[in-house]
């Protein structure tokens, strides 16, 4: 879905935001360096290992996953594919949050550089004090800072949006 910098490859990227279909079992991919956020948009769910945690398990009603990319990682699938909202930052260089947006939720940038809002069902509105955008499912927006423009997502009443906001860290020195 996206990626910084742009031009990035799996090896080099900054953050990342991807779906994906999971239709195994088995390891997740590892990611050294890179912290992970795992939702799941479509599907019965994973019952998910992270290193020696005890599995648990993730559904479309549970809060997002964080689990840091260089850890060991595997999921069982509970019933049938699913389809994942993957969030990655490299730490040092960018922190993330995502989360889950089901009533009108507004962001001003006080706390990220970047976010993204994410129509995965459902549609949405993105508000800010002159323009309007709709989101249609599977749409998203990317809203850097510089805008430097509150905005309001504002979900349908059967919409399953997501947010995500993307903080980078200064790797100089004072």
């Amino acid at each position: 879905m996206a990626v910084g910098p742009i031009d990035a490859s799996l090896d080099n990227f900054d953050w990342r935001v991807s779906m994906a279909r999971v239709a195994f079992d088995g390891p997740f991919s590892e990611f050294p360096g890179i912290d992970r956020t795992l939702a799941i948009i479509n599907g019965n769910g994973l019952a998910m290992t992270i290193g020696h945690r005890t599995a648990f398990t993730i559904d479309r009603g549970s809060a997002p996953a964080n689990f840091p990319g260089d850890v060991p990682t595997s999921a069982r699938l509970i019933a049938g594919e699913i389809l994942d909202l993957n969030v990655m930052s490299r730490r040092g260089r960018f922190s993330h949050r995502l989360r889950r947006v089901r009533k009108p939720t507004f962001l001003d940038f006080g706390e990220c550089d970047i976010a993204i809002a994410i129509a995965c069902e459902g549609t949405a509105v993105l508000k800010s004090q002159n323009q309007s955008v709709a989101l249609d499912r599977g749409d998203a927006v990317i809203i850097g800072h510089a805008s430097d423009e509150p905005f309001e997502l504002v979900p349908t009443a059967l919409s399953d949006c997501y947010l995500v906001e993307l903080r980078e860290h200064s790797d100089q020195p004072g």
